[in-house]
């Protein structure tokens, strides 16, 4: 517990110093202090931020690696460069950008991830539920291939009393990958056919077998 808390408190400590150095180049680029001009020491600013010593020094450290002040011994800082403000101004504005824009992916990621994993949930179960219902032949549709020597040849769903044999309902033929849907009493079967149907006798799937095989 320890160890998380300090590795929190450094990462707040890392964006103060990095926002006050921002605050500090705005106000350069502001006019606020002029080029050649002397700030007081360490104190001073520490107070103005209300943040420790430690955290203005890293601040300047900041700064001066970037030619923006200069930190005198024993005198303050001087401000070097308006135009090495402005310079790491943008170069900030820029890098917080590229942060910003990151954590968005990876919201955006976090999010694609549990919409997935919600989708294979519902996934799963409509896999379980059409596995329960195919047994009785409900809802997900059975199917029977009509073979060439099946006396449904050459007949209509009309004629052969499919329903009244069977006690499926036919919804469907499937010919050679077309689907004719709700087929009416006129359609006439071919060999290779597939019968989509729906019943539910418990021996449904016996049942069509028996009377598509039959003669």
């Amino acid at each position: 517990m320890k160890l998380n808390g300090s590795s929190e408190e450094k990462k707040d400590t890392a964006a103060r110093y990095e926002k006050i150095a921002l605050d500090i180049a705005y106000g350069i680029l502001n006019d606020e202090w002029k080029v050649g001009e002397i700030l007081k020491g360490r104190s001073t600013l520490s107070g103005k931020y209300s943040v420790s010593p430690e955290t203005i020094r890293r601040a300047l450290k900041l700064l001066e690696e970037l030619q923006v002040v200069s930190v005198l011994e024993r005198k303050g800082i001087m401000i070097r460069s308006k135009e090495a403000a402005d310079a790491f101004i943008k170069e900030y504005q820029s890098k917080d950008r590229i942060l910003t824009l990151r954590e968005d992916i990876m919201n955006l990621v976090a999010e694609k991830r549990a919409i997935e994993d919600a989708v294979l949930e519902r996934m799963d179960s409509i896999i379980e539920q059409a596995m329960l219902l195919r047994n009785i032949g409900i809802i997900f549709p059975l199917e029977m291939k009509i073979p060439e020597e099946s006396h449904l040849i050459g007949k209509s769903i009309g004629e052969v009393r499919f329903w009244e044999f069977t006690g499926a309902t036919i919804i469907g033929i499937n010919r050679y990958g077309h689907l004719y849907l709700s087929p009416g009493p006129k359609l006439t079967f071919y060999a290779g056919d597939i019968i989509l149907y729906v019943g539910n006798a418990a021996n449904i799937s016996d049942k069509v077998q028996k009377y598509v095989y039959k003669g």
